[in-house]
């Protein structure tokens, strides 16, 4: 691994820039993310700091079931993302689908629609587990460089 890949891995464990984007969730988990970006639990004291636009993001994460009227919105705010990009499926809802699976207008979790990097399960997924699922994805990238 060269020196600039280095230097770029570590300023992004350092500094991740991060998105949050509701596909169709009953806000738990929205309000669990929030909560964690909150002086309470501090998600910037990692260097976490929210985005409102994805060219800016590095990390984009997702809360909810994808439904058939948010596919063409995630892939297109996936598609708008820096490489490298990563994709969090905060709650059950993001997993799996949750309770709503199997509804006419759900597909399924995120996973359905974009490649997903870390899965944080719960409903509502708390605070304390977002952190843990951002930081663990956050070291991964310095324990498994990309090979050339």
């Amino acid at each position: 691994m060269g020196v600039i890949t280095k230097i770029v891995n570590w300023g992004r464990r350092k500094s991740p820039w991060v998105l949050h984007f509701n596909t169709g969730a009953c806000n738990a988990c929205d309000i669990e993310i929030i909560a964690g970006l909150t002086p309470t639990y501090d998600l910037e004291r990692f260097g976490v700091l929210l985005k409102g636009t994805p060219r800016h993001a590095d990390v984009l994460l997702c809360s909810g079931p994808v439904t058939r009227q948010i596919e063409s919105r995630l892939k297109m705010i996936y598609e708008q993302m820096p490489e490298p990009k990563f994709v969090v499926a905060v709650g059950t809802c993001a997993c799996t689908g949750g309770v709503f699976k199997g509804c006419y207008n759900v597909k399924a979790g995120i996973n359905t629609v974009i490649p997903v990097s870390a899965y944080i399960p719960g409903c509502p997924a708390s605070p304390k587990a977002l952190i843990d699922g951002v930081t663990k994805l956050l070291n991964s990238l310095e324990e498994s460089p990309k090979k050339k």
